[in-house]
């Protein structure tokens, strides 16, 4: 085939990440059904243990079926690297705990998903995680001014789940960036067929697969995406990704890996190796088998959307319909800047 780098969406969703069976030529992604996998000498094992090459170690940390659904993510969103994991939630979890501890803050979009929100307002403020939510999302004087010394990260959702606002994230990665942080997007509702956040600014992408990516109601898995262009190790703000990991023989993730998949590497041998939100072998075939026609179902959640939100808006019943494919929504404009193919497949009345 041709390069991958020329590939269109179509092509990514099919083949991105995949290559034949090496043992028996098969075309298909196999299983990987096993937890363990042996070295090809001592050096090949501290090798990998050392992260100088990369490899399978213990399923928990990383699977060949599982590492087909990564690249594949990673390719459609147009990241470097991608981490995939047991739910969205854990998602998200891995993403604010990859760069924040106790005594650290973070600012996000109050238009969240419930789950989201809770786990911002509740269970990160057990870690001692404090969050401030911006009310007014399109406010970027408001995102500014929720900024402190020891804020870690901007997070907000590309479609806001139930509300289908847009978020200008442009916008709000400038304001980011500005302060030296990163912006953090869900990108669940939208999926990289109608949004691609590193396009827009953004630096890290989160997914719940259990819905649109998988698409069949069949998986319960989360992604991450590092967008490879934020500088880490450009600041003294992100100690874990730039100073001797004491968990990890000493090594300092921005100089081993680069900027570009640093975030990503941390996360799986830190944090998934220590918290275990893994996913099995057979939920990364499922997503790899829903991921394949991702384009067409997109293209028909927005057309039955759109259809459903327009006889809504009409019915005399219904005082109001948030859908930004209407022309009368707030977020019509940034729709057709962000989202042209369309607003995605959740209509809230």
């Amino acid at each position: 085939m041709t390069d991958a780098a020329n590939w269109g969406f179509e092509t990514l969703q099919i083949h991105a990440g995949a290559v034949s069976d090496p043992a028996t030529n098969a075309r298909a992604v196999p299983i990987y059904k096993t937890t363990a996998y042996t070295f090809n000498s001592a050096e090949h094992a501290r090798n990998l243990f050392g992260l100088a090459e990369f490899g399978n170690i213990y399923t928990r940390i990383m699977n060949p079926t599982q590492d087909v659904a990564e690249k594949r993510i990673a390719a459609l969103e147009g990241g470097t690297a991608a981490l995939l994991l047991s739910s969205g939630q854990s998602a998200t979890t891995f993403a604010v705990l990859n760069i924040a501890e106790a005594g650290d803050h973070i600012v996000a979009s109050s238009k969240l998903y419930g789950g989201t929100y809770n786990l911002f307002r509740y269970t990160l403020a057990k870690l001692g995680i404090e969050t401030t939510f911006v009310d007014d999302q399109d406010d970027e004087n408001a995102w500014a001014a929720a900024i402190r010394p020891n804020t870690k990260l901007l997070f907000g959702e590309t479609i806001g789940n139930p509300d289908v606002s847009i978020l200008d994230i442009r916008k709000v990665s400038s304001v980011a960036h500005k302060h030296g942080l990163p912006l953090i997007v869900d990108n669940t509702v939208a999926t990289p067929f109608l949004i691609r956040p590193f396009e827009h600014g953004a630096d890290i992408v989160i997914h719940s697969a259990t819905k649109f990516l998988g698409g069949h109601g069949t998986v319960v898995a989360g992604a991450i995406v590092d967008g490879g262009k934020f500088e880490w190790s450009k600041s003294d703000k992100f100690p874990g990704l730039t100073k001797p990991d004491p968990s990890y023989h000493g090594v300092v993730y921005t100089e081993a890996l680069g900027d570009g998949i640093a975030f990503i590497i941390k996360a799986r041998v830190q944090l998934l190796r220590d918290i275990g939100a893994a996913v099995s072998p057979d939920t990364a075939f499922s997503l790899i088998q829903g991921i394949e026609t991702l384009s067409l179902r997109m293209e028909r959640h927005v057309e039955n959307a759109s259809k459903v939100a327009a006889w809504l808006e009409a019915h005399p019943q219904v005082l109001k319909v948030n859908y930004a494919g209407l022309t009368s929504s707030k977020y019509h404009e940034a729709h057709k800047h962000y989202a042209p193919k369309g607003a995605g497949a959740i209509v809230s009345f």
